[in-house]
């Protein structure tokens, strides 16, 4: 028997599926694990995509996507984002975001082009950049361990003649943290002086705290538009994990490469949930408006159980609906924690060195369950935690 590739042999699965599938084995766990919403997709967006199937619209359509769609996605991001992009050559349909930073890495890098992305960051962008033959480049900046954050200067000095683009997730996954404009304008300012992309993820603004306002994208900077590539999904926004839309939106010839890819990958996005996706992104309704009230909800009860433990710290978030723990009291690194927390107390969370090394005395939490479980959670994880 031929072996597998090697890009095959070494991904391995993160250690959120990994907690996530043990979890299974007890019937009274409470999972923390994954960033899928207990809330329905929207009765308008579920009747659109319904209508859609009984009509008979379920074939492929163009692998950009529907030409329908792309244009509500141009609408939608120039009223959101202050941004236009040609729908007929500058929007892509995905299959969800995560295939979207797939197709854009597998367009843009060659065996042994550097992608540099801070830490802490999501678990896929190093193993896509494997996948694509790339090198991730994790930057950690030890000034920043105790927040979480990274400094413009630690990435200057990741960068090196092989770096081909940075990644960006903010407002990010894990730590729920929005970068700062300055640091935006900072890693815009590297892109431009060491002609590089980037890869902007901004699944998560939708999901904003405290009256923030919804963070500005790189890509409204000058000079930026250009080299930027903006990826967005209706998981988060719309509570649609399940239906697995997202989008691209970038320079012509990067969309056009990653038309290709798709055409080999996925050939489009399904029929029905692009039907369902040109309802949600109506610019005369507002589908995702109770959202972040709900979380921010679930966050301050998060916040105010885990208060009550002398052992742990929240990081509490501006946005998402993930929070970041530490747990460095308890003696424990994350791994082990998170173990023997599910095998003790059956409560699934997810390690933080899966986010990077500089996270391994955390533990992140998804806020996605209703309060009066999410409460129950925190509270056998505080008595676990306090009774070490």
């Amino acid at each position: 028997m031929k072996e597998l590739s090697r890009v095959a042999t070494a991904i391995e699965p993160s250690l959120t599926r990994q907690l996530f599938n043990e979890a299974k084995k007890y019937n009274d766990v409470i999972d923390f694990t994954l960033g899928d919403p207990d809330i329905q997709t929207p009765e308008g967006i579920k009747l659109a995509g319904c209508e859609a199937i009984m009509a008979g619209k379920t074939r492929y359509s163009q692998n950009a996507g529907l030409l329908e769609l792309r244009q509500v996605i141009s609408r939608y991001c120039e009223s959101k984002e202050h941004l236009r992009y040609n729908p007929q050559t500058e929007i892509m349909v995905s299959v969800g975001a995560m295939e979207a930073v797939f197709l854009a890495l597998a367009s843009m890098l060659n065996d042994g082009d550097e992608v540099v992305f801070p830490a802490p960051y999501y678990i896929n962008y190093k193993q896509m950049v494997e996948i694509c033959h790339g090198v991730p480049v994790i930057v950690t900046d030890p000034n920043g361990a105790d927040t979480l954050t990274c400094s413009i200067e630690a990435i200057r000095t990741a960068i090196t003649d092989k770096t081909k683009l940075i990644i960006l997730n903010t407002p990010s996954n894990p730590s729920g943290r929005i970068f700062s404009w300055d640091f935006i304008q900072g890693v815009a300012e590297l892109a431009k002086e060491f002609d590089l992309y980037v890869i902007t993820d901004e699944v998560y603004k939708c999901l904003v705290y405290d009256n923030a306002r919804r963070p500005k994208s790189i890509a409204t900077l000058p000079e930026m538009k250009e080299r930027t590539l903006y990826i967005n999904s209706l998981s988060k926004e719309f509570c649609m994990t399940g239906w697995r839309i997202g989008y691209a939106l970038g320079s012509p010839e990067i969309i056009s490469a990653m038309t290709k890819l798709q055409e080999n990958v996925a050939a489009c996005a399904p029929l029905p949930s692009q039907y369902a996706a040109m309802e949600a992104l109506r610019l005369d309704k507002d589908y995702s408006a109770d959202m972040a009230k709900i979380f921010a909800k679930r966050r301050d009860a998060l916040v105010e159980e885990i208060q009550k433990s002398t052992k742990l710290k929240p990081i509490i978030p501006d946005a998402t609906f993930y929070m970041m723990v530490n747990i460095k009291e308890t003696g424990m690194n994350s791994v082990d924690f998170a173990y023997s927390l599910l095998k003790q107390a059956h409560v699934a969370v997810v390690p933080g060195i899966t986010y990077g090394k500089v996270c391994n005395d955390y533990i992140r939490i998804a806020f996605t369950l209703d309060e009066e479980i999410l409460r129950e959670g925190v509270q056998r994880i505080v008595k676990y935690a306090d009774s070490l």
